[in-house]
């Protein structure tokens, strides 16, 4: 059913929904299974739910999320209100660049949203919730299941990606698999400068001391067991990153410092003018990559719109690039996008007709009309942070261990 069929007649239906609640008529129905493509070629599976699955989830997660926003701890910043991908970057940055780190943590939880355990998740949501509606509710959803060629295959374990809900009950999991216990793991046992990142399950931990770094990485890997978890075996990866890892790996003859990447960023240990650390953030190949393709592909739908409609259409594509990746240090990889999206535009003009004459005079100059110009526009990630967490104190609660990424917190 569209919103639009459901809009007709909405006050009856939604009556009629909450009174199906509250009896326990309302029965949750399947998601349908799509697929969407990711960077490295494979499928991610989504599940998108009914529209009055939606309705009803949107309306749980709200009272939700005023109950666990009280709980959840300052490094965590995937889908919550007022937190957003780029306030995770910089907290990272503030870290790497504030406390002493020379090793990164990049850890990657393998298949968590379909391996989140039912039994768990519902013994973690009865800490806060004891309304039985509320945890049938939810037992519901996550066994409804998902439907794919018309078979339906009954929920046993995981929760549907791309359900509204779900991003809530991924954090409230981590929260007690992992955030917790890693926020007492540097209280007590971490013997230099911990920083730490989170964003849905993608964690970043930087350490001081490597003999800190393996040993976290051996307890994280029997603490996400105890819970049906696994670590990624090929995107979990300890590096030796900081300040001091570019001195540190030529005096061991091992060229320059590895990279890492997050939240669509690949970090780079760097040099500034006057030859002090400073942390490079530049947007990873295969990003750019899937996005050129994507946009090729939707030049060759609109090959024969008017040259008008191809320019506020690539408008839109280029600014919405540049509106998240035109951070510091990023403006090279914003010209090559632009410039990649010129030739783009180029190529589909001149197959238009045999007799096209597209020059490069010309399409400089309806790229100089109708493309933005590549312009930093997010603030450097001290100056933001600054902002937004006023009062961030870097020994807050252990003299020997800095705490960060979590403002006041």
């Amino acid at each position: 059913m569209s919103w639009e069929d459901y809009g007709e007649g909405l006050e009856d239906k939604l009556k009629d929904l909450h009174d199906r609640i509250h009896r326990g008529a309302y029965r949750a129905q399947p998601s349908r299974r799509v697929y969407i493509p990711k960077p490295d070629g494979r499928e991610r599976p989504l599940g998108i739910a009914a529209l009055e699955d939606k309705i009803v989830q949107r309306a749980l997660v709200e009272v939700l999320n005023a109950i666990w926003e009280e709980d959840f701890l300052g490094f965590s910043y995937g889908f919550r209100p007022g937190r957003g991908q780029h306030d995770a970057l910089d907290a990272l940055a503030v870290g790497i660049n504030r406390c002493k780190v020379n090793w990164i943590l990049d850890a990657d939880i393998a298949g968590f949203f379909d391996a989140v355990s039912h039994d768990w998740l519902i013994r973690f949501v009865e800490h806060r919730v004891r309304d039985r509606r509320v945890i049938r509710l939810i037992r519901k959803w996550l066994k409804a299941g998902v439907m794919e060629d018309g078979q339906v295959t009954p929920g046993k374990v995981g929760t549907p990606q791309g359900a509204v809900i779900s991003p809530l009950l991924a954090n409230i999991y981590l929260h007690y698999v992992f955030d917790l216990w890693a926020e007492q793991w540097r209280k007590r046992h971490a013997h230099g400068d911990v920083i730490m990142v989170r964003y849905a399950d993608d964690i970043v931990v930087g350490f001081q001391h490597q003999a800190d770094a393996e040993r976290f990485l051996a307890e994280m890997r029997e603490r996400l067991a105890r819970f049906a978890l696994t670590l990624h075996g090929e995107k979990t990866r300890l590096i030796r990153f900081g300040r001091f890892a570019a001195q540190n790996r030529k005096e061991r003859g091992e060229g320059r410092p590895e990279t890492f990447n997050f939240l669509g960023f690949t970090h780079i240990c760097g040099r500034s003018l006057s030859g002090r650390f400073l942390l490079l953030r530049r947007t990873r190949r295969d990003r750019m990559r899937a996005r050129l393709e994507a946009t090729g592909e939707g030049l060759r739908r609109r090959m024969h719109e008017t040259i008008e409609e191809q320019g506020d259409w690539l408008r839109q594509v280029v600014g919405g690039f540049f509106a998240y990746h035109a951070v510091p240090t990023n403006a090279d990889a914003l010209n090559a996008f632009r410039d990649h999206v010129v030739r783009l535009w180029m190529r589909t003009l001149r197959r238009r007709s045999q007799k096209d004459g597209t020059t490069w005079q010309r399409i400089k100059v309806l790229a100089a009309r109708w493309l933005p110009t590549p312009r930093i526009t997010h603030p450097w990630p001290d100056e933001r942070f600054a902002v937004k967490y006023p009062r961030w104190e870097p020994y807050a609660g252990n003299p020997h261990v800095r705490f960060c990424a979590g403002g006041a917190r």
